[in-house]
């Protein structure tokens, strides 16, 4: 593996009081970053008690202050709405300070919008619209899209990519939790045996996983999945996946929604207590 490479100084972080902690870098709309984070999905049913992780956004953007003052411009109706490559990094941090779950969410639905084509995800008012969706606090989103504190946060996610010497997205760094030791930089994409593998071997110790979830637990768990996604964490074919998931859309539990480019299974609404 050419591109795993040690790392002799980590980034400072909140202590955490699992052993381990995953520097995800991303560009959140590539494809690429989705079929990590459908490996990271199954990584942390199965091991999410051995670490914690963060995504950092990995774009390579050059004006972002002539975007945020064109965002300004557009919330006291200069603009009737603005396009641009950066816009979605800036949302995602505007929604990261309402919390990594809420951040989570939003990436989730910018991906979900991107994958389907339903929305021109770098525009300003299709990125509100999603907030919504992700069931931010729409206020607080719209008065953080474009602050000094969200363009803060994602130059401070470029300066880590920078120091880390991440030339490559997605790419994964694991750290453990002695401040002195190396840090593990994985470049690419590998099998997710191999992600497995460098948590055994970070740990020095032989790790337990957890039971997977049945399906109505997982979709009770990330709500909406692709068809690959579901394969891919119970380790089955892409037909078996699709024959279980259309069993429980039959059965008014999910819903489909698709283009001709990827399929998405989506929690219905009236089925959050199967």
């Amino acid at each position: 593996m050419n591109n795993i490479q040690l790392l002799s100084e980590p980034v400072a972080s909140e202590k955490t009081t699992k052993p381990i902690e995953l520097y995800i870098f991303i560009d959140p709309l590539c494809p690429n970053a989705f079929k990590l984070q459908s490996m990271l999905k199954k990584l942390q049913l199965e091991y999410e008690h051995y670490f914690t992780w963060r995504y950092v956004l990995s774009t390579q953007l050059t004006t972002l202050n002539c975007v945020t003052r064109r965002i300004k411009g557009c919330l006291t109706g200069a603009d009737v709405d603005i396009t641009h490559p950066a816009l979605p990094s800036l949302a995602i941090k505007a929604a990261e300070l309402q919390g990594k779950k809420a951040a989570y969410r939003y990436i989730r639905k910018l991906q979900e919008h991107a994958l389907l084509e339903t929305k021109n995800v770098h525009s300003y008012t299709a990125l509100i619209e999603i907030a919504k969706e992700a069931k931010l606090d729409q206020e607080e989103f719209i008065k953080d899209f474009g602050s000094k504190e969200a363009v803060r946060a994602f130059q401070c996610d470029l300066y880590i990519t920078r120091e880390m010497e991440i030339d490559e997205v997605p790419s994964i760094v694991f750290f453990n939790e002695c401040i002195e030791d190396e840090g593990l930089k994985v470049s690419g994409m590998y099998s997710y045996e191999i992600y497995v593998q460098i948590l055994q071997e970070m740990l020095d110790e032989e790790i337990v996983s957890k039971p997977l979830p049945t399906f109505e637990e997982l979709f009770q768990r990330f709500q909406c999945l692709t068809t690959y996604e579901v394969a891919s964490i119970y380790s089955i074919s892409m037909n078996d996946a699709e024959r279980e998931l259309k069993k429980r859309m039959l059965q008014q539990k999910i819903e489909r929604i698709s283009n001709n480019a990827v399929t998405f299974w989506r929690l219905k609404q009236s089925s959050y207590s199967f």
